[in-house]
């Protein structure tokens, strides 16, 4: 029996030992595959930014901060009632998708734009329209914008979704921004403020240059307006030449303490943090989209 229990403890110990010393050697054998990245892939990444790697090694993305004034319509409602983070990422991929066909370039309210439309009542069985951004908004795949333009002395604005399908080109003729957000005002403004050639060509600009701001001042008709300005923040207007009484109303309906308001603009916002994901997921894809474009020019132009 003594013989017995000799054995057998000497025979686990020798178990335990070869355990261990193969799983050493396994461990030290152990290699990290990596994936193989094409030449698109390693141009892509040597133009995007990243930060260095984490605890897992893995690199992190880290998408330009001027994204979110150049595609604000990839970011969500932020009402929090009209949230569903699994509906946001669909319209995101179908975002990626309509742009992987149509491109729709930067442009900010002030760029003066050109956007041409399937219209099967046209004898070319599409149309061009010729204005300025005067308006923006929405999200994800109810995202639009205005472009007005004053034709035969007659004002004419058309409301465009950025993503509508009948869509089938969206030109920048001049790319700017002006002093406020809203040019609703032009409305009320001189005709030679809202006029723009329908054959007007697009302007050069460098690659990479600073959007410029037009610091245009805007002259309004006289009263009666479609809105009271006067109650408006607006800088890119000239003086209105009112009464003091009109400014004396405004000062009473104003809210200055909303600036101040941190929950107001919490509210009406996204936060910093998921703004950095949402980009971060898009920005790759983005980026593909354009270096394959450029391919296609550069076969084209061959």
């Amino acid at each position: 029996m003594l013989r017995r229990a000799v054995l057998q403890t000497f025979r686990q110990g020798l178990a335990q030992s070869f355990f261990k010393r193969n799983a050493v050697s396994l461990s030290e054998t152990t290699v990290t595959h990596q994936p193989i990245e094409t030449s698109d892939e390693a141009d892509e990444k040597s133009v995007s930014k990243q930060k260095p790697g984490d605890e897992s090694g893995n690199t992190v993305v880290v998408a330009p901060p001027e994204f979110r004034f150049m595609y604000p319509e990839f970011l969500p409602d932020p009402a929090m009632e009209r949230r569903n983070r699994l509906k946001e990422k669909l319209e995101r991929i179908d975002m990626l998708q309509r742009r992987s066909v149509v491109e729709i370039p930067e442009f900010y309210t002030g760029s003066v734009m050109a956007v041409t439309v399937a219209d099967a009542n046209s004898p070319n069985k599409f149309a061009r329209f010729v204005g300025i951004c005067i308006q923006r908004g929405g999200s994800g795949l109810r995202a639009w914008f205005i472009l007005r333009n004053v034709v035969d002395k007659q004002g004419v604005e058309i409301l465009y979704e950025m993503y509508c399908p009948l869509i089938q080109k969206i030109e920048v003729l001049r790319l700017e921004r002006r002093l406020d957000e809203s040019l609703l005002y032009l409305r009320d403004a001189l005709p030679e403020y809202s006029t723009f050639p329908l054959d007007m060509e697009p302007e050069r600009r460098l690659n990479n240059s600073v959007v410029p701001i037009n610091p245009l001042k805007v002259k309004l008709r006289p009263r009666p307006w479609l809105e009271r300005w006067e109650r408006q923040n607006l800088q890119g207007v000239e003086d209105l030449n009112l009464p003091q009484r009109f400014y004396d109303k405004a000062e009473k309906v104003a809210k200055p303490w909303e600036k101040y308001d941190l929950m107001l603009q919490y509210r009406k916002t996204i936060p910093a943090e998921e703004q950095e994901k949402i980009f971060a997921d898009v920005h790759s894809q983005l980026q593909q989209q354009e270096f394959k474009r450029k391919i296609r020019r550069r076969r084209g132009t061959d």
